[in-house]
């Protein structure tokens, strides 16, 4: 199958600016949608690589984009939703069920058969929290299509690397805070790599083999969240008291912590954490063999200890 044109949906978040990237270095032209084109400064600068300003939840202009498309990646998730209504909130569902659902009605008006779509480690009908149940309808819409379609579902567990959200925030917090309350400190994780989930997925995209399966991503060792916290803590150099709340103090802390415009928890993100985000190995994409948290982290984490030290001697000079 050759690859001259992708539609890379979601491509302006963390993800995908490495698919991006990757896509790039194979010369393949990107189309990345987008509302707000500030949000794609520094992927315009690859090569192949092109941003539309457009509503991806608009099914005329979701159409449009998939003209001349050989295939499409959708990368787009959405981690908090205020809504608690039952199976999941709107934004959870607009995102990760109705989406997919545009998304196939598109690809079939054009004519477009390559789907490559990434959903979330867990995902379950019957999981606790909504972003894993949407996440779980999502790839069910998906599943009853690939006879039409030739699809592959993705199912990572929490990503790491440069520019994350998730060992980033907590050098955040542990820069901020002397004291860390930390909920769910025995919830176990299989972080994978961002550098090695953008390979296997730009790979993905010309391999029959893979057309019709559903595939896990995640690391070569498993953490708990304490674990992680840790590391992170001795990696920006900061010794910090950190707290392991009991489950009603937890339950507070997310509840008032998700009122917050970009929560670091919110009340759901506490529900998933109820599940271990550990993969059981066998549904590993072929030749799966990621890199180690011990091996790239700290390349960017250390990066923010030495930024902490250069601001203490500016500051000490009388430098701002």
């Amino acid at each position: 199958m050759e690859l001259k044109k992708v539609l890379l949906i979601g491509g302006s978040g963390f993800v995908g600016g490495w698919v991006a990237n990757r896509l790039s270095e194979r010369g393949i032209r990107v189309i990345i949608p987008t509302r707000h084109r500030d949000n794609t400064k520094q992927i315009i600068l690859l090569p192949t690589v092109y941003t539309v300003q457009a509503n991806v939840h608009d099914p005329k202009q979701l159409a449009e984009l998939m003209v001349g498309v050989d295939a499409v990646v959708n990368l787009v998730g959405v981690l908090h939703d205020g809504d608690s209504s039952s199976p999941y909130g709107k934004r959870f569902g607009a995102a990760h069920v109705e989406l997919p659902k545009k998304i196939l009605a598109a690809m079939q008006q054009a004519g477009v058969r390559r789907l490559v779509h990434v959903s979330a480690l867990k995902a379950a009908a019957d999981a606790p929290s909504g972003y894993l149940r949407s996440k779980a309808a999502g790839e069910a819409l998906l599943r009853a299509a690939m006879d039409q379609f030739d699809i592959t579902v993705f199912r990572p567990s929490v990503i790491f690397g440069p520019g994350d959200s998730f060992l980033n925030t907590f050098a955040t917090l542990l820069k901020l805070f002397p004291v860390l309350p930390l909920a769910c400190g025995g919830a176990r994780f299989q972080p994978v790599y961002v550098g090695d989930v953008a390979d296997t997925l730009v790979a993905s995209l010309a391999d029959r083999a893979t057309f019709g399966q559903t595939y896990e991503l995640a690391g070569p060792r498993v953490y708990t969240l304490r674990e992680l916290v840790d590391y992170t803590a001795k990696l920006v150099g900061k010794k910090r008291l950190i707290i392991d709340l009991p489950d009603a103090l937890a339950k507070l802390q997310a509840s008032v912590l998700g009122l917050l415009p970009q929560p670091p928890i919110s009340p759901d993100n506490l529900r998933s954490m109820q599940v271990d985000n550990v993969s059981d190995g066998a549904h590993n994409t072929p030749g799966w063999n990621p890199q180690r948290l011990e091996a790239v982290a700290p390349a960017y984490l250390s990066a923010i200890r030495l930024r902490q030290r250069l601001d203490g001697y500016r500051c000490r000079a009388g430098r701002s």
